[in-house]
Formats: C-alpha cells, sequence, structure tokens
C-alpha cells in the first residue's frame, strides 16, 4: 500500500506518523529481545538449568508478540503481504464500516429523546445572551452576517431580481383595477370630513400666494379689453379681479359652509360614486393608469429601485460605521442582554431551540447519517486506511507491546506450573 508522502500531510498527521513510527519500533525492539533471549536460554539452558525458565518467558513473550502483530496488521493489510483470509479488514469493509457507522451514529445519537435530554440540559439561551451582550461578540455577528448578506447580494442576478420586481409590480399594482377602491376610500373619506383640512390647507395657500403676488393680477384682465379704454380704467378692473379673489378666499376661510366648500364636497362626493359605479369614469382612470405604469416604464422603475436598494444596502453592508451595522450590532447587543435576564425569553428560546432541534433529528437523522456513510463510501481504501492506522495505529502498537509482556508472564507461568507438577 503506497504511502502519503510526509510533505502532503497536514502537521497533526505528521506528528501522529511520527509516534507511529517510534511505537512499531518499541513493539518490534520487544520482540527482537525476547528472540534474542529465547536464543540464549535455549543455548546455554542444560548448563543453567534455570534458564529454562527465561526460555519459557522469552518463547511465550515471541508468541504474544507476534500473535498480536498478526492481529493488529491483519486490521490495515494482509501480513507479509499474504492474501489471508479475513485480514485488510478495513480496506476491504470500509464501505461496511461506514454503513455500520452511519447506522450507530443514527440510533444511538440522533435519537430524539437523546437529543431533547441534552438540549433541556444546556441552557443554550443563557449561554448565547451571555456571549451576545458583549458589544464586541455583537459586531463580530453583525460583520459576518453583513460579509453573508453582502455575498447573496452580488450573487442575485440584477435581470432576475428586476423581472422579479415587475412582475410583482404587474400582479398587486397595475393589473388590479383601482378605481372601485379608491373610490370607496374617497368616498370614506368625505363622509367623515377627513378631507377638510387639505382643503383649508389649500385655501390658505391660495391666500398667502395672492397676498404675496398682486402683481401678478396686472393686465390679467386688462389685456384682453379693448385698447381704446383709458389706463386708469384697466388698472381699475385688475385691481377689482384682484379684491373679489381676495375677499372671495377669505369668505371661504371664515364660513365652513361656504357653497364653494359644498361644491367641493359634492365633486369629491360624485368622483368617490362614479369611480365605484361607473364604467365610463373607472375606464378613463384605468386608461390613464395604464399610460403611467406602461410596460418600459415598469421596467425601468424596476431597474431603478433593484440597483438603488442594492447599492444603498451593499454600501451600509460593507462600512463598519454606517448607521444599518451599527443598529444591527446594538440590537443583538440588547438581545443578548435580555437573553440573560428576562427568563420568560429564556424558556421560550429555549423551548423554540429544542423543538426544532428534535424535529429536524426525528426527521432527517437518516439523512444525516447517511452523509457518514455516502462519505467512506467515496474515500481511496489505502488512504482510508492510512488515516485510520495514523488515528489509531499508535495506541494498537501498545496492544503489540503488551501481547510481548503478558505472552512472556504467561509462558513462565505455564511452564512453572507444569514444571511443579510434572517435574
Amino acid at each position: 500500500m503506497s504511502r502519503t508522502p510526509t510533505h502532503l500531510l497536514s502537521p497533526a498527521d505528521q506528528e501522529r506518523r511520527r509516534g507511529l513510527r517510534l511505537m512499531k519500533g518499541v513493539a518490534l525492539g520487544a520482540l527482537l529481545f525476547m528472540a534474542m533471549l529465547f536464543v540464549i536460554a535455549f543455548a546455554f539452558q542444560e548448563q543453567v538449568p534455570a534458564l529454562a525458565y527465561v526460555r519459557a518467558f522469552a518463547e511465550g513473550g515471541m508468541v504474544g508478540a507476534l500473535a498480536d502483530w498478526f492481529a493488529v496488521t491483519a486490521l490495515f493489510r494482509h501480513p507479509l503481504g499474504i492474501p489471508i483470509p479475513h485480514t485488510a479488514i478495513i480496506p476491504r469493509r470500509k464501505d461496511e464500516i461506514g454503513q455500520n457507522l452511519g447506522e450507530f451514529v443514527e440510533t444511538e445519537f440522533l435519537r430524539a429523546d437523546v437529543v431533547r435530554t441534552k438540549l433541556e440540559a444546556t441552557a443554550v439561551s443563557a449561554r448565547l445572551g451571555e456571549w451576545l451582550s458583549e458589544p464586541a461578540h455583537a459586531e463580530r455577528v453583525a460583520a459576518e452576517a453583513s460579509v453573508m448578506a453582502s455575498g447573496v447580494l452580488q450573487a442575485l442576478s440584477d435581470d432576475d431580481v428586476q423581472s422579479v420586481i415587475e412582475d410583482l409590480a404587474r400582479e398587486h399594482l397595475i393589473s388590479p383595477e383601482w378605481g372601485p377602491p379608491l373610490g370607496a376610500w374617497l368616498g370614506r373619506i368625505v363622509e367623515s370630513g377627513a378631507h377638510h383640512g387639505a382643503v383649508d390647507m389649500a385655501v390658505d395657500s391660495i391666500g398667502a400666494w395672492l397676498a404675496a403676488n398682486q402683481p401678478a393680477f396686472t393686465g390679467l384682465v386688462s389685456r384682453r379689453l379693448p385698447s381704446w379704454l383709458p389706463s386708469v380704467a384697466q388698472r381699475l378692473v385688475d385691481d377689482t379681479v384682484y379684491k373679489e379673489a381676495v375677499n372671495f378666499i377669505a369668505a371661504v376661510q371664515r364660513d365652513p359652509g361656504h357653497p364653494a366648500r359644498r361644491a367641493i364636497d359634492g365633486y369629491l362626493d360624485r368622483l368617490a360614486d362614479n369611480l365605484q359605479h361607473d364604467p365610463a369614469t373607472i375606464g378613463r382612470f384605468e386608461d390613464a393608469k395604464a399610460a403611467m405604469f406602461d410596460s418600459p416604464r415598469v421596467r425601468e422603475l424596476a431597474a431603478e429601485a433593484w440597483n438603488t436598494a442594492k447599492a444603498g444596502l451593499l454600501a451600509s453592508l460593507a462600512d463598519p460605521d454606517s448607521g444599518l451595522r451599527r443598529r444591527a450590532a446594538t440590537a443583538l447587543s440588547e438581545i443578548g442582554t435580555r437573553l440573560t435576564t428576562d427568563a420568560a425569553l429564556q424558556r421560550r428560546v429555549d423551548t423554540w431551540v429544542t423543538d426544532a432541534a428534535v424535529f429536524l433529528v426525528d426527521r432527517y437523522r437518516h439523512d444525516i447519517a447517511s452523509i457518514i456513510a455516502d462519505t467512506v463510501e467515496r474515500w481511496d481504501p489505502a488512504e482510508t486506511t492510512e488515516k485510520i492506522e495514523l488515528m489509531v495505529g499508535r495506541d494498537l502498537q501498545y496492544i503489540r507491546l503488551n501481547g510481548t509482556i503478558v505472552g512472556a508472564l504467561a509462558g513462565l507461568v505455564i511452564f512453572s506450573i507444569a514444571h511443579a507438577l510434572l517435574g
């Protein structure tokens, strides 16, 4: 099995590889030590009978070391390259291991009762509130959210958004008939007298304009009179018209029941009724609306609205000192403070989080667990084996070392018992 070059491994994996090699050397050294001890004891046990115990000790150690070497090696590859049955377990059964791991996670961790118990024991809202209440943390969340929002805005197609705005405007503003609802709204205003304030403001504005623009009446009527009239007569006519206009406006201002006011009320009342019931009035109003919102103009308005909104949002999101960013950070900090002090809000948030998590786990736990099986299935067998060996191989070498020691002690005990009983 090919090994990944060291320079391609992460620093953590490089450290794991060094530790694995070291422990392999220690385990191999223990085996060689037992082999050397066995050779010496076997050669001199007739001259020194006590060396028979040493031979049994070393013999058991070699057996234990070789057995555990075989067991550990069989997990990752064929021992000595020989395709012995039930060896190279991890690369051969990689997909099955991934499926079993996914099923284990699904049945033992992604259960509704497990998730609910864990979340109910964790003060999610209180911890979140404590973290958010720190201004620096709130600003960080606002900054990250701004980056995400900017990315979303820039990823959106301008043409698609403009088409959506245009369709919405056409569906909700242009296509519906405006006349009847506008007439009903105007009728309610006239019936309640709410329009009187607007009439008063208009009359006052006309009065103020007349007071400030008397010269505008010079020649307004007199230039239409015969030229043979004396200029004095012409000025008198202009002055008379101006005074009559001023007096008329003053009378309207003083008298709430002035005929002009009643005429305005009557006109508005008729207009409201016609907008609701007169097909001709409704048709003219709709034609005017259609002329105002012709198709090219709607497209232009949609483009202008989107471009203006997008540019403003992007500028505000990119500027840490913008009002939007500051208000977002302040709002997040205030939410955090409330979460740490408001027990009722804490309970509601904890309940929402728990219920949402339980719902998602209960509904999608199989899909979540299948990610593990699918991911393991896509892994290369050699790379998978190497990864797993780097993660747990160092600890498995301790098994070889322990097997050497346990085997040696077992061999010594067995030989001692047999020698004591059988001589």
